[in-house]
């Protein structure tokens, strides 16, 4: 049912998926059945070697051929390669399940669990990244196969929280987002309130669309009785850049540091050398969610900002540095991480360097602030005593007040708010929000449910799709 599911959307690629798993599987037993040594390491390197080239075809191939031809000055063709659905997701699922029979982690290889595992349709076209040790067992515990009445209403729950997310909030803050990112390049200028807003809408959107698939991909799993790992958990609350990617797409956090960082040699080389891995680190993860230099630019961001980061920590350390006013310190290193995730997600979204410039620039207020002419009662002493800095004018990308009021409170509620674990699965947040079948939390559900099927129609982003 997951092939069929999968092969819903292309049947072509239902093959590739099936050859992809016959050979992860037959490698993993292969390195399994070879003593540890060279020839166990040469069955692994041959393997990753093998899965990556099919990825980098499928993924890279018009990037990096388009790269040869601007640096050589030469003229390679290559036609269209259209990115099979998850191909990502799936890919770097089975190269954890190599590594970890490499480092006898894998304990079952039923053909059919494997299959499964892989296939599995709740997390296979958008993740969660899966370890195969936390999947196997709970396939193979036959009290899963009987209805567990409480986790159908948990997953029943977290579908219609993540539908309404998706459907509800991340699609219509889409359309605040888009028209400001389309600007630089359709020649339009950009002001500051309209980057800030488009960078803000866009940092939403990313969040509540990939969040709600997830807390789905969750929902969906529950209703057979089988747990997927928590993917987010309020990024957005963060004080500082370690601390986001330990609540940002977890599971891709811990495969890069399982699988790339502490492979590199991680922090057990110097501090240097550990800087190092981490800029590397970032700079891959960059380049795994797309072909282009803007994901390669994000990455390298990140890497340095978590350079900058461990060192801070190193050097506060070391000062013994406290505050004394921590409500004030912890609302400024809010600020601070908060604006440079924003920054990065800039390049993140735009679809080429200059565009995401142009944005950068209108958002660093270097062309002045133009402010919509809307507020013209509220700011009029602002203009008039700006020396000509502050502007009114009606915005080309810029609809009214509503949008501000809008993302300011989507803001709070990523910031203020329990998130969807907190609420269903470990039935507790703040503001006494616990969660429990009844009357009352049925008839939230099936409100949220119907509300998103009452939009679901309508033209829709999936974003890490496209990843």
């Amino acid at each position: 049912m997951s092939l069929f599911f999968y092969g819903w959307w292309n049947v072509a690629y239902v093959p590739l998926l099936g050859l992809s798993i016959a050979f992860n599987y037959a490698i993993g037993r292969a390195i399994a059945a070879a003593p540890r040594g060279p020839r166990r390491d040469l069955i692994l390197g041959t393997g990753i070697v093998i899965d990556l080239a099919v990825l980098g075809y499928f993924k890279y191939a018009e990037f990096f051929v388009g790269v040869a031809n601007s640096v050589g000055a030469i003229d390679w063709t290559i036609g269209h390669v259209v990115l099979p659905l998850g191909i990502s997701f799936f890919t770097f699922t089975q190269i954890t399940y190599l590594v970890d029979a490499r480092n006898d982690q894998v304990d079952s290889f039923n053909p059919v669990h494997y299959a499964v595992f892989v296939t599995y349709f709740p997390h296979l076209i958008a993740g969660p990244l899966l370890h195969h040790r936390e999947m196997i067992t709970q396939f193979e515990d036959r009290s899963n196969y009987r209805p567990r009445y409480d986790a159908i209403a948990a997953g029943l729950t977290m579908f219609a929280i993540g539908l309404f997310k998706k459907v509800m909030i991340a699609d219509d803050v889409a359309a605040f987002a888009a028209p400001v990112f389309a600007a630089p390049a359709a020649g339009l200028p950009v002001t500051f309130i309209e980057a800030w807003c488009g960078a803000l809408a866009y940092t939403l959107q990313l969040y509540f669309d990939f969040s709600g698939y997830c807390d789905m991909a969750i929902g969906v799993s529950l209703l057979f009785g089988v747990k997927l790992p928590i993917n987010f958990n309020s990024p957005y609350k963060s004080l500082n850049v370690i601390d986001f990617w330990r609540r940002w797409h977890m599971t891709l956090s811990r495969f890069l540091r399982d699988y790339l960082y502490i492979p590199l040699g991680g922090n057990r080389h110097g501090v240097t050398r550990r800087y190092i891995n981490l800029a590397v680190t970032m700079l891959l993860g960059g380049l795994w969610h797309g072909a282009g230099w803007t994901f390669i630019i994000w990455g390298g961001l990140h890497g340095l900002y978590l350079v900058v980061n461990h060192g801070w920590q190193t050097l506060r350390g070391r000062i013994a540095l406290n505050s004394r006013m921590p409500l004030i310190t912890g609302a400024l290193a809010w600020a601070i991480t908060f604006v440079a995730v924003v920054v990065a997600w800039v390049f993140f979204r735009a679809p080429d360097m200059r565009s995401a410039l142009a944005i950068l620039t209108a958002m660093s207020g270097a062309h002045g602030i133009v402010l919509p002419s809307e507020w013209a009662n509220a700011v009029q002493p602002l203009v008039a005593h700006g020396g000509g800095f502050f502007q009114l004018e009606t915005l080309t990308n810029y609809s009214g007040r509503i949008e501000v009021l809008w993302l300011a409170g989507l803001l709070m509620m990523t910031v203020a708010m329990p998130n969807s674990q907190q609420i269903v699965i470990e039935r507790q947040g703040i503001f006494s929000l616990h969660w429990r079948p009844s009357p009352v939390s049925a008839v939230a559900v099936l409100t949220m449910f119907w509300l998103a099927l009452l939009e679901i129609n309508r033209a829709s982003e999936f974003l890490y799709f496209d990843f």
